[in-house]
């Protein structure tokens, strides 16, 4: 996509600094942008500090909540069902979200409460899945839901259940805090749980990084534990703890990371622009959609295995909004190679440079990835360098991006075996003689198993003895549950997000639409006689891209009731965006729109080249070209 210089001089990105760091001196010679955003940067670099203004309205929430705390704390004493627009809010830093079921009609909201769990590296103990499904089925609606950023969510939570639900699960060794809000979220990893270095080294430094970016506002235990501490501390940090992550976080190297605020030295008290994404993993593993995040890190080791450093990528992020094209998706840019020892605060240099720099006037313009966009790569480097105070070296090669899901049976390389469970969209229910969320409690109370939640709404068990391997897969059979091999892989490859009834913002289905609309493109890839093809699908109910659409060879971007947008192009190891192919598609229309480019693939493909592939390459007007001229039921393979 490309947009007009206009549209991205509104991104504001200086004028909505935070404070005015030593970096800000930077902006103001930067030069040589990259072509998209040469001219219009110009006119962004400002060497005084910018008038002050007022706050945006939420901006100046987070001022006045006196570190997430008020109108939070009050509201949940009220006898009211729900809680005010300003107390939600800071709600979502506590990881919930108030919800209503949109399909009940009446004058009277039914508000009730999804709370989202925070698992670095998508690790979850057996303790920890007991007490959730325990959970579910008291204060919830009986399941749990997998999300693509590895981690579950209970929903149907009531306000008076809410303190129960949450000091739980603070109790327990685990957290909520900063699931959801313009903090940093849950840290994703490739969910192989190999036992070589790199995967190892993955799996601890996402926990360090989660660690190092947690939020320190007192809120979370004054509100959800009276103030006192919990009974377990969190079980990612005991695993960081030869890191010495807190006298990292804390160091100052008088360069203005860290801020005057003795509560959140990183955030201050407006925290960021608006969510933050990181994603770490292994060289050629691209299970996690790395290119998805705002910072992506890939483990750099050397020929014996130990930890160098990492490759670190900048500036990605799905979400947008309909009809407003200075709002887009984008895949992140390469950084550069950052040794360990400097990590840490180079990771705190990044955070800064958007807490400062990003656009906190315009939400939908306030990821990081616009003033990555804005200033291009080499100048957002320099930003960061001016943090940093050094120079970042150069991105290291390393090997070529694959994607899988790791379902299925695996030797983890240590004994034992870990086994990867399909989970259809992430739900995990029962449902007449599919029994999922059963067997799953079975699994862990019969072999105390670990579970790791998978990037694509699945789940992984871990650290199997292989003499368990029969019975595991018996009792996966008793609950009616397909083993792999039975899964179609356009399932196996597909993801969509909740969307109706509950999500606020959705436009139309997804999560209750994908399975059928993948017998429907299961039907006509058998009718053109290319059923041995793979594609990869997905689908959201609106353009904020949770199920990451934007990345899939083909995906349906909900756009009204009934109705989708088509987007085309993505690669199937997930380091390009799609592009935007059809406007509106109801519903119905499914297979006259999906046959012409079906057509199109069979009759001029190359060889071994992928649907995603080949769109990309022969490009939109091409394939509306071709379709505007196709007749129906003309082309099979």
């Amino acid at each position: 996509m490309r947009f007009a210089p206009v549209a991205i001089v509104s991104l504001g990105v200086i004028s909505s600094s935070l404070a005015f760091s030593p970096s800000s001196a930077f902006l103001a010679s930067t030069r040589g942008l990259h072509a998209e955003s040469r001219d219009v940067s110009r006119l962004s670099m400002v060497l005084e500090e910018p008038k002050k203004k007022k706050l945006a309205k939420i901006e100046q929430l987070k001022v006045e909540s006196d570190h997430l705390i008020q109108p939070l704390k009050d509201q949940l004493k009220t006898e009211e069902i729900g809680v005010s627009k300003d107390a939600y809010q800071i709600l979502k830093y506590h990881g919930s979200y108030q919800q209503t079921n949109r399909e009940k009609r009446g004058k009277t909201k039914d508000y009730q409460f999804m709370l989202r769990l925070k698992q670095p590296a998508g690790e979850l103990p057996p303790e920890l899945y007991r007490l959730i499904d325990d959970l579910s089925a008291k204060h919830g609606q009986g399941d749990l839901r997998a999300t693509t950023r590895q981690c579950f969510q209970i929903h149907g939570i009531l306000k008076g259940n809410l303190k129960t639900v949450i000091s739980s699960i603070m109790n327990i060794g685990s957290s909520t805090v900063g699931a959801c809000g313009d903090v940093n979220r849950n840290v994703m990893t490739t969910p192989a749980p190999f036992a070589t270095p790199e995967y190892q080294q993955a799996r601890k430094w996402s926990k360090a990084f989660a660690h190092l970016f947690r939020p320190m506002s007192p809120a979370f235990s004054e509100i959800w534990l009276d103030g006192e501490k919990a009974a377990s501390v969190e079980t990612w940090s005991k695993e960081v703890d030869d890191l010495n992550i807190d006298e990292a976080m804390t160091y100052d190297s008088g360069r203005g990371i860290i801020l005057p605020d003795s509560v959140e030295p990183i955030y201050g008290d407006r925290y960021l622009p608006r969510k933050f994404k990181i994603g770490v993993t292994a060289p050629g593993d691209n299970s996690i959609d790395i290119y998805t995040n705002d910072i992506g890190l890939v483990v750099i080791c050397d020929e014996s295995g130990e930890l160098e450093g990492f490759n670190v990528m900048v500036g990605g992020g799905m979400g947008r909004t309909h009809n407003k094209e200075n709002t887009f998706a984008r895949a992140a840019d390469h950084l550069g190679f950052v040794p360990k020892e400097d990590i840490f605060e180079v990771m705190k240099s990044i955070l800064a440079s958007q807490r400062d720099h990003g656009n906190r006037d315009v939400r939908a313009n306030a990821r990081m990835k616009y003033l990555v966009h804005t200033l291009g790569i080499d100048n957002f480097r320099s930003l960061v360098e001016s943090y940093f105070g050094k120079k970042i070296q150069p991105w290291r090669e390393t090997a070529e991006w694959k994607y899988n899901d790791w379902m299925g049976w695996w030797e983890q390389g240590d004994g034992k075996l870990f086994y990867g469970q399909h989970v259809e969209n992430g739900r995990v229910k029962d449902e007449g003689d599919f029994r999922l969320k059963t067997a799953l409690r079975v699994l862990v109370d019969r072999y105390n198993l670990s579970m790791i939640m998978s990037p694509t709404q699945s789940i992984i068990f871990r650290d199997i003895d292989p003499k368990d391997k029969d019975g595991i897969d018996a009792v996966l059979r008793e609950h009616g549950i397909k083993p792999i091999e039975e899964v179609d892989p356009l399932n196996r490859l597909s993801m969509a997000c909740p969307a109706l009834p509950l999500c606020g913002l959705a436009q139309t289905e997804a999560e209750r639409l994908m399975p059928s609309y993948l017998e429907r493109v299961r039907a006509l890839l058998d009718k053109m006689n290319v059923g041995e093809e793979e594609v990869l699908i997905r689908m959201t109910g609106c353009p904020n891209g949770c199920a990451r659409p934007y990345m899939a060879e083909l995906a349906f971007v909900g756009d009204g009731p009934k109705s989708y947008q088509v987007w085309l192009g993505g690669s199937p190891v997930l380091t390009r965006t799609a592009f935007p192919y059809m406007a509106k598609m109801k519903v119905d229309d499914l297979e006259t729109t999906l046959e012409p480019l079906l057509a199109m693939y069979i009759e001029k493909r190359q060889q071994f080249e992928a649907f995603g592939d080949f769109c990309h390459r022969v490009g939109a007007e091409a394939l509306e070209q071709y379709a505007n001229a196709y007749t129906l039921g003309s082309v099979k393979a």
